[in-house]
């Protein structure tokens, strides 16, 4: 109601405005264009300035006000890698597909890793669970299941409050077929007693 209020008020000014200025032009005929193209001016600015201000004032519960003063500040955690790629190279089935990244919190407040998460249930990381302090170092384990045969290529997501955002590591390389144990045939042993040739 009371923006509605305002917004008459201001219209009333400006009809006075155009009745005087009307009064003025039928009196002395002088300069109609100029007064005219001014005072339309006029009237269109101030009603988009008061529509404008009323349609996005800091309190109109769309959050202008909130968003600066609920800002939070910037972490002072900080996440160094010593690699962000491990490369098992040509490897067995079966053999040990456990890797380790190292890191250091090169911040200035606390580390908090809140997860890992590997691309597939073959991927599997151990973060630690407890906060790292500035200049202490940590360590993350990813094992890989090498019973499956082929090229390895999964990465893993490391969520922290470091200031770098998400890390993603990478692991990759091939695993090989374990080779194929043949058996080889025993001589059979006869049955049974020779046959003795008569003749």
């Amino acid at each position: 109601m009371l923006n509605f209020v305002k917004i008459h008020k201001q219209l009333r000014v400006s009809y006075i405005f155009m009745a005087r200025f009307w009064y003025k032009f039928t009196t002395t005929k002088k300069h109609f264009m100029k007064k005219l193209i001014f005072t339309l001016g006029l009237v269109a600015g101030l009603s988009a300035l008061t529509f404008a201000q009323e349609a996005h004032s800091a309190n109109d519960g769309h959050g202008h006000a909130a968003t600066t003063e609920n800002a939070q500040p910037a972490s002072l955690a900080d996440i160094k890698l010593d690699k962000n790629t491990h490369d098992y190279g040509n490897i067995k089935q079966g053999d040990n597909g456990e890797c380790e990244f190292k890191f250091t919190n090169n911040g200035k407040e606390p580390l908090v890793i809140t997860n890992c998460i590997g691309s597939c249930g073959c991927t599997v990381p151990q973060c630690p669970k407890e906060p790292i302090l500035p200049g202490k170092s940590g360590v993350i384990k990813v094992k890989y299941d090498t019973q499956r045969v082929g090229g390895i290529y999964k990465t893993v997501t490391v969520n922290s409050n470091a200031k770098g955002g998400v890390q993603t590591l990478t692991i990759k390389g091939n695993v090989e077929a374990k080779p194929v144990e043949e058996t080889f045939p025993q001589n059979p042993t006869p049955q049974g007693a020779p046959v003795e040739k008569k003749g």
